[in-house]
């Protein structure tokens, strides 16, 4: 039997460094994919030392069209069996309306929806094949949660719940579980590297989840074959 891989996209930090380390402690290899080839090898090093799995890193960015095609490549080219597909990556993105530049608008919906349709598309149908899968397409709450303002985020994330509803109605049978994770107001970089700190530090902190706990819920929801994970009670 192959060794299983789990692929997680947006590893370098946050909800995605997060994933890696859970799935590494339960002796899961790891393909870690985002842009920051440094901060992706000092995060494959470190659970590879500490957990014992083989770790690839496979710099890349979802915005570009091409890359989830090269990453189905990085694995095929190594025989990496992928049985757990985590679609983590993901920024605040532009306001639809405000922000008047259309490529940054479509680059964001490459990134956000298509990449995730894509790797889905390209990793799914070898799962069925072998009757065993975890797919876990990171959403949110404000999938759920209509807001003025933006126009782009929440949408995107309404996206990824519709089609992980689908798809594990489409595959479930088969042994392959896909799940939209929904983390409320989490602790990760998200917020800093999208410029809204200010906004975080003027919330209550009883609003706010760590990533361990997050990404615990998400495992185990996908494991129970939920097509949807609210994480928080509060959520």
């Amino acid at each position: 039997m192959s060794e299983r891989f789990a692929l997680i996209t947006g590893a370098s930090a946050g909800l995605g460094a997060e994933f890696a380390r859970q799935l590494a402690a339960n002796g899961t290899n790891l393909v870690l994919v985002a842009r920051r080839a440094d901060k992706l090898q000092g995060l494959a090093t470190a659970l590879a030392d500490e957990f014992g799995v083989t770790t690839h890193i496979c710099p890349a960015d979802l915005g570009d069209t091409s890359a989830p095609e090269a990453i189905q490549g990085f694995c095929e080219e190594r025989a990496l069996q992928i049985d757990w597909l985590i679609n983590n990556a993901g920024i605040a993105g532009p306001d639809l309306l405000q922000d008047r530049d259309w490529r940054e608008q479509a680059q964001f919906f490459q990134l956000m929806m298509l990449s995730v349709s894509e790797l889905c598309h390209r990793f799914i149908p070898a799962m069925v094949e072998r009757g065993f899968g975890r797919v876990i397409n990171v959403a949110s709450v404000a999938a759920r949660v209509p807001r003025s303002g933006g126009s782009n985020y929440g949408p995107s994330k309404a996206y990824l719940v519709a089609l992980s509803e689908e798809l594990n109605l489409t595959v479930a049978a088969s042994g392959v579980h896909v799940s939209a994770l929904c983390p409320g107001f989490t602790h990760t970089d998200f917020h800093e590297t999208a410029g809204l700190m200010d906004m975080k530090n003027g919330m209550p902190k009883w609003l706010w989840y760590d990533a361990h706990v997050v990404v615990g819920d998400a495992i185990k929801g996908v494991e129970a074959a939920n097509p949807v994970v609210i994480s928080g009670r509060l959520y």
